[in-house]
């Protein structure tokens, strides 16, 4: 079966309504390819790998978080921005990518998948005083012993996460944001939670953790939001009767 792209992309602003967030770049389709779809390729980010992939396995389009055309960023088409958009467009391969409105779904998001990986129970949002807040506070249903609770993450995303420890040797309450958010973990102090949660790390998190108490988890900004992808993907290929495959090209980060 196949599907039309414009259909696709429809229902997926639609879904994750788009225009509610100003973002970094572009969200839905980024580049245009064949008007008819039959098989996506979902990854996290939008290389060279995972667009050779989408060749090999002759794909009509791609999906992922992290597209193109971010702001900031020269708008010159040259070198590894020039490859992969020429490999797209002789292939009529679309891009799709969807940045924060994947990260703040309620169910298909990035924030929204890692709570389930874990099992933690959502109870509101990371910033209670903003209506588009991107990260979550849960709960796990029994408090879990520290060393515990890191064996569960690397035991869910596949890579062990980088720990600054923290004052309490049980974790019950949990603030997480995938991705390059520990900046955030500011606002994780605030709603006085066991631990917090996000992809990267930086040296002034470091210290935030160190000095509040609060248990502090780089996870990793790849294997954070690998569950968005996966999660619209089987919803498109499940609404419109068309294949989906996730492809998952390492990143350490």
């Amino acid at each position: 079966m196949s599907a039309l792209l414009k259909d696709i992309v429809n229902f997926s602003n639609k879904l994750l309504k788009v225009g509610r967030v100003n973002d970094y770049c572009p969200n839905g389709l980024q580049v245009e390819g064949a008007p008819q779809v039959k098989k996506i390729i979902g990854g996290v980010t939008a290389s060279q790998d995972l667009i050779d992939s989408a060749i090999e396995q002759q794909a009509d389009a791609i999906l992922v978080h992290h597209g193109y055309f971010w702001k900031g960023e020269s708008a010159s088409i040259v070198g590894m921005k020039r490859n992969r958009l020429k490999a797209l467009l002789s292939n009529d391969i679309s891009l799709i990518a969807y940045h924060l409105p994947l990260d703040m779904h309620p169910e298909v998001g990035n924030n929204a998948q890692l709570a389930n990986l874990l099992g933690i129970e959502v109870l509101g949002p990371l910033d209670p005083s903003s209506s588009k807040s991107v990260g979550n506070v849960g709960e796990l249903a029994t408090g879990m012993m520290v060393d515990d609770f890191a064996n569960l993450l690397e035991l869910k995303l596949g890579r062990a996460s980088q720990h600054i420890p923290g004052n309490s040797p049980l974790i019950k309450t949990v603030a997480w944001c995938t991705g390059a958010a520990q900046g955030m973990i500011d606002l994780a102090v605030q709603q006085n939670v066991d631990a917090y949660i996000s992809g990267e790390i930086s040296e002034p998190t470091v210290l935030t953790a160190r000095e509040t108490g609060v248990h502090y988890f780089a996870a990793g900004h790849h294997a954070t939001e690998k569950g968005g992808v996966k999660s619209l993907g089987l919803l498109l290929a499940e609404e419109f009767d068309i294949e989906f495959h996730f492809v998952d090209i390492d990143n350490p980060v």
